[in-house]
Order: C-alpha cells, then structure tokens, then sequence
C-alpha cells in the first residue's frame, strides 16, 4: 500500500468513523437534557467528516485516472477499493467501540458550553485545560452487558434494522462503484461518476425518511420516559451492528453496482 492510497484510507476511516459517533451524541443529549446543544456541537465534527470527503473523491478520481486501461491494469484498482472498504469496517467497528467514552466526553463538553457558551473556549479547554486527561479518566470499553442484552430482542423494528444495512451499504459503495465503473468503460467514465449522487441520495432518502425520524422519535421518547434508557441504548447497538453490517455488504455491491452503473451510463 502506497502512501497516497493510506491517506486516502485515513479519510475514508474519519468519515465512517464521526459518522458511527453520531449514536453517541443522542445518548449524550438524552443525559444532559440538552439534545439540541448536542446535536448542534457534533456539527463540528460533521464539518471535519465533509472536509475530510471533500479532499478523499478528487485523489480518489485522480487515482483512478491514473491507472486506466493503457496506464495500468484493473487488479490494483479493484483492490484499492477493497482497502477503502476495509477502512469503513474498521471505522465503523472503532466507532462503536469509543462509544462509551465519547458520550462520556460530549456529556462533560454539552455541560461546558452550557456555562460558557463559547466553541472557542471548549476547543481550548478540550485540548488545553484537562480535557485531554477527562478523556484518559473515563475511557471505557462497551459493557458486555449491553451487548447481550441486544439478543433478547430488537432494540428497533426489524424493518429498520434491514433498512439500515441497506442504506448503509448504499452510501458506502456509492462513489466507489461509480468510479470504478469509469474503470470498466473509460468511454463513459464521466458520466458514471456522476451516477454515485443517485446511489448515495437513494441511502440518504432511506435514512432521512424512515431511520432518522424514528431515532428521533425514540429519542424524544426515552426524554419524556415513554422508554427506558437500556431500550434506546440495546437500539443503538442494533443500528451500529447493521452499520457494520452494510459496510461489509458493500464489498460484495462493488462489482455488481459498478457494472450495473455502467449499463445506466452507456443507456443515456
């Protein structure tokens, strides 16, 4: 693995990785009692997930073109791919591992700009006054308690749940498939990748439509005490689980969506 194809792993892997804290922000809210303070904070992080995307598609094109049919063979490409994928699993599965410690950290930091209400002052406080030191004090690893309980039950319908894989599988693959798909027909490369934005707006319907509504819903639920905390909790490890499990169905939708991506392109 060169190091240009690393960096772009290293983006692909924050950009899956804020995305899998987000769970997190909702637990934090549902603590403090201040769920828009909390959602409005992880915003910052957002910023970081879409700077980092915004630098990994351009070297991510670059990349491709540089190795087209006449540069290079197609082997190498596919298996950049499957690298990039790899990092959205990994990320996914150390997202869910730092749960615990990141709600315990957004907790502190929601409290603290309720005091304050400065971002400047908690950046500095966060990397300058103890911040750093909280984070060693409350890190933790997931309770197997929570874990297990997941079995007994969905914590959220199974509708949902399989709704997730999807949408998750679709998002993830989305501009992979559609340059790849360039790869496969050079001829028809540029309007393939314009093609990724059909994919990732069908997960992003999905998700907007029918899974964040109802996160949302239970969220105010558990607030209002309509549904305990372990409930909502043994929820997000089902969605976290069915992340993880779209990030790893996306290896198998590489090839296939590339290839239907291409019959789409050469149709128009």
């Amino acid at each position: 693995m060169d190091k240009q194809l690393l960096f772009i792993c290293f983006l692909t892997f924050v950009i899956h990785l804020i995305g899998t804290l987000a769970y997190s922000v909702r637990i934090a809210g549902i603590r403090t009692k201040r769920i828009a303070v909390s959602l409005a904070l992880f915003s910052i992080l957002t910023l970081v997930s879409r700077t980092s995307n915004s630098f990994l598609s351009p070297m991510l094109a670059k990349r491709v073109e540089s190795n087209l049919p006449g540069h290079g063979t197609l082997d190498p490409l596919l298996t950049d791919f499957r690298w990039l994928l790899l990092a959205a699993s990994v990320a996914t599965l150390a997202g869910a591992i730092l749960i615990p410690t990141f709600q315990r950290v957004f907790c502190r930091a929601v409290v603290h700009f309720q005091v304050h209400r400065s971002v400047p002052k908690l950046i500095l406080h966060a990397f300058f006054k103890g911040g750093l030191s909280y984070v060693r004090d409350v890190a933790s690893l997931p309770r197997a308690a929570n874990v297990s309980n997941a079995r007994k039950g969905h914590g959220v319908s199974l509708r949902i749940t399989l709704l997730n894989v999807a949408a998750m599988a679709l998002w993830t693959v989305g501009v992979f498939a559609a340059l790849y798909a360039g790869v496969l027909d050079p001829s028809v490369r540029v309007t393939s990748s314009t093609l990724s934005s059909i994919i990732n707006g069908g997960a992003t319907v999905a998700m907007a439509v029918f899974i964040d509504p109802h996160m949302s819903g239970m969220t105010d639920d558990v607030v209002e005490g309509r549904v305990s905390e372990a409930q909502f909790r043994k929820a997000v490890v089902w969605l976290v689980g069915s992340r993880l499990a779209g990030t790893v169905l996306a290896q198998a939708l590489l090839v296939p969506s590339a290839i239907l991506i291409v019959h789409v392109a050469r149709s128009l």
